[in-house]
């Protein structure tokens, strides 16, 4: 499967600047213009590199990273901005950003930072906590030298715990983070829970609130 560059920008003009230059640089490119495009691309795919524009019409690209770091810590994600003050490129670097360009830029840089990010990526696509082992590439998943079967939603449920291990993760932020609501059956993640428990994982149950990972 080829390499996938995502990109979140409501200027439908920089939108096929960007997608018409990575493509010339022989890199996938798929452009959304609103946050909700986005979302449901993420769910059908996670690409390699997302491009995040921090003014949108329709919300916050800073919110848009942090989800993208909570659920994908290993998608790269660099942030578009015309905010070029240091204090705006330190608040999108403190949320998690890889990167940061501001506008407007130069194609040529452009395409240099996507492939620097894209580098980093293909080293970084196995997350290690503790003695669980994720690698997400294949969708395999090995503890304490033992390899697990787990379905899509194990793998992402654990994937997000994982990501976040030892944090206290609230029942209505795993919903919201793994199935995409967070007003939904909380019997549902308490049955995923369940079968990953048999598995050998530890997932502590904080009463009232949700459940805490522990990989070691």
């Amino acid at each position: 499967m080829t390499n996938k560059v995502y990109l979140l920008e409501d200027d439908r003009s920089i939108c096929e600047l960007v997608k018409c230059t990575l493509e010339l640089s022989s890199i996938d490119c798929e452009y959304f213009t609103t946050v909700k495009e986005f979302n449901e691309a993420m769910e059908r795919r996670v690409p390699e590199v997302a491009l995040l524009d921090i003014m949108l019409t329709d919300g916050d690209g800073v919110e848009v990273l942090k989800q993208v770091k909570a659920r994908h810590p290993e998608v790269s994600v660099i942030m578009l901005s015309a905010l070029s003050k240091e204090t705006d490129k330190v608040r999108g670097l403190n949320a998690g950003a890889d990167d940061y360009i501001a506008k407007p830029f130069g194609v040529l840089e452009l395409v240099a930072r996507v492939n620097a990010a894209l580098r980093r990526t293909s080293k970084s696509s196995v997350l290690k906590v503790g003695e669980l082992e994720m690698n997400f590439d294949n969708m395999t998943v090995v503890y304490r030298g033992k390899p697990l079967t787990l379905n899509n939603k194990e793998f992402q449920l654990l994937k997000y715990c994982a990501a976040n291990e030892g944090k206290v993760l609230t029942r209505d932020t795993l919903l919201t983070e793994v199935w995409g609501y967070d007003d939904g059956e909380t019997r549902t993640l308490d049955n995923h829970v369940a079968r990953l428990r048999k598995l050998g994982l530890n997932f502590e149950t904080v009463f009232g609130v949700g459940y805490r990972f522990i990989a070691g």
